[in-house]
């Protein structure tokens, strides 16, 4: 499968609003030009109306032209994030995305008690990967939000990743709790939270996928190393979803993935009120593209 699908998909549902936040940033706005130019979705700007302009002016001046850009000066970051979220909350916007704002500033506006956009539910993030030479999607969560999640918090996470398989076509994601081994370990927390979370599955608590761990990465993903181990699994070699057990984990095979494979990857953050595209200064634009696709197909 190829992210580019990704593109295709949000382009054939009805036309979503994305609200950026603090947009005064050159790499946000190079996806926000590619994005207009696909005709992925209209945007709402907040920020520094004159920096905006200034950099709208020495790269993409079509974009003063066209009727899917609007922007709204906010005197300071924290002020474009609380406009932006309340865009979305206000249902003037179906996607929320951070610009030149630190993660923990556009955070605070989201779980704002007054106008946020918290639904009870933990967030987390679902990165979605396009890896030379597997035929399918590779989803990892969470690689960006929950540091150590015990076992309710990894049922949400599951949740919110399969809701975001679903929303690209992935009817019934099949999900891979990873830890070092596949035997339940008393010693090891991973493997107790893998087999409960399989276990929470069979009793329909975590529902529309298919949940057994757990697994040890090479026999989540490999036919071959699962037959080896002896393992038989409807999981076993042809997972969805890569669940792993902590950040950290998360974090290294992302960025191995990125960065030794030369996987494409897009992300969101999942279970707020509307899909999050919360990119990084690192991350490409076309990875920004990308992430902007996978929020309008998960946006209600």
């Amino acid at each position: 499968m190829e992210l580019d699908s990704l593109i295709a998909r949000a382009t054939q549902y009805d036309e979503k609003t994305v609200a950026v936040a603090a947009a005064e940033d050159e790499e946000v706005l190079e996806a926000v030009a590619e994005a207009i130019k696909l005709n992925l979705a209209s945007f709402l700007l907040f920020g520094n109306e004159e920096k905006i302009h200034e950099l709208i002016n020495q790269k993409y001046r079509g974009l003063f032209e066209s009727p899917k850009l609007k922007i709204i000066h906010a005197d300071t970051a924290a002020s474009a994030a609380e406009q932006a979220v309340r865009a979305v909350q206000e249902l003037k916007a179906n996607v929320l995305m951070k610009g030149n704002i630190p993660t923990a500033g556009i955070l605070k506006a989201v779980l704002n008690k007054d106008f946020g956009l918290r639904t009870g539910n933990a967030l987390s993030h679902v990165a979605v990967f396009e890896v030379p030479g597997f035929e399918r999607f590779i989803i990892i969560t969470d690689a960006a939000m929950n540091i150590a999640p015990d076992l309710n918090q990894k049922a949400q996470i599951v949740k919110n990743a399969v809701n975001i398989a679903r929303s690209i076509g992935i009817e019934k994601p099949l999900v891979a709790p990873i830890a070092a081994v596949e035997a339940v370990n008393p010693a090891m927390q991973a493997t107790l939270d893998a087999s409960a979370l399989t276990l929470m599955n069979k009793r329909g608590q975590i529902k529309d996928c298919v949940v057994d761990g757990p697994l040890a990465l090479d026999n989540a993903i490999s036919f071959e190393a699962a037959e080896h181990k002896g393992i038989t699994s409807e999981v076993a070699g042809q997972a969805d979803i890569l669940l792993v057990p902590t950040i950290e984990v998360g974090n290294a095979l992302y960025k191995s993935l990125v960065y030794f494979a030369k996987a494409k990857v897009g992300a969101v953050i999942a279970g707020a009120k509307a899909p999050i595209v919360l990119t990084s200064r690192a991350d490409s634009a076309e990875s920004k593209v990308y992430s902007l696709a996978l929020a309008i197909c998960s946006a209600k």
